[in-house]
């Protein structure tokens, strides 16, 4: 029988979360080989995430990272808060942050999924990568993040302009982050009205007509009226769901289309939104 030390024990379990006894146990059914002890526990520990994978995950951060022109966002999911305010929790949301960027992932692989499994194994919850997103800008843009609070929600803005040189400006990169803590805020569905799903638009008008049809107030109206009101009221909806459309989260008197136009035209420049990325909790 191999000599197992206390310090091979406590060595194992601080590296794999497992008990004491778990570990002084592997260690003596692997002869004492770390590697081998450290494998099975894993191989244990991971049939015990898989009869807990079922309970919900419905806590866990948004990791942004953006580096050479490109962002990453990742949701990383948890059953509980505490366990998403964890250090290696938070630790690992930045480590598949990271490694998606360099590697340039657009999605949950294998080995991401590899890396979660490992932390659930010495964590003893249940927790997942979601979703991901890679955002990639050229040279004429610049990529700008929000993560609101301790990251329940993570917006990546992508700021465009016909003049390279007026993104260096202080005025762009604030407009930039204004941006994005905007569509943190207001959460548009949409960028503009040319990127509204006319199948969605179309079901909304109908939805429209007939509460109208069902208004007491509106019944012997001529047509014209009728659907005059119903264009404004598809009007309105439009204002409500399309960035461009909505009222600036910092002077509601402007949409954002102004507040871009007017700070383009202070820089000399035409800037533009050219894509944007929302992520929250959850959702």
């Amino acid at each position: 029988m191999a000599n197992i030390s206390a310090t091979d024990v406590k060595t194992l379990r601080e590296k794999t979360g497992a008990g004491m006894m778990d570990c002084k146990n592997a260690l003596v059914e692997t002869g004492g080989d770390f590697d081998k002890a450290e494998k099975l526990l894993k191989e244990k520990g991971l049939a015990a995430v898989e009869k807990r994978s079922g309970r919900s995950t419905n806590e866990g951060k948004i990791f942004i990272k953006i580096e050479n022109k490109t962002a990453v966002l990742v949701e990383l999911v948890s059953e509980t808060d505490f366990v998403a305010r964890d250090p290696g929790f938070i630790e690992l949301g930045n480590k598949i942050a990271a490694l998606a960027l360099e590697k340039g992932y657009i999605e949950p692989n294998d080995e991401l999924n590899g890396m979660v499994s490992e932390l659930a194994t010495k964590i003893r919850e249940n927790m997942g990568l979601k979703r991901m997103k890679l955002l990639k800008a050229d040279a004429s843009d610049i990529l700008t993040s929000y993560i609101h609070g301790e990251g329940a929600m993570g917006v990546v803005v992508k700021l465009g302009s016909d003049k390279a040189e007026a993104l260096a400006s202080e005025e762009a990169k604030t407009l930039a982050f204004d941006l994005a803590l905007h569509i943190a805020a207001f959460n548009p569905l949409a960028l503009d009205r040319s990127k509204v799903d006319q199948g969605f638009l179309k079901e909304q008008e109908e939805i429209y007509r007939k509460q109208m049809e069902q208004d007491e107030a509106l019944r012997g109206k001529p047509a014209n009226v009728f659907d005059n009101i119903l264009k404004g009221k598809i009007n309105k909806y439009l204002k409500d769901i399309c960035l461009m459309d909505q009222g600036f989260v910092k002077d509601e008197k402007f949409t954002v289309a102004q507040i871009l136009a007017e700070t383009g035209k202070k820089l000399g420049a035409v800037l533009s939104v050219k894509d944007y990325v929302y992520f929250k909790v959850g959702e």
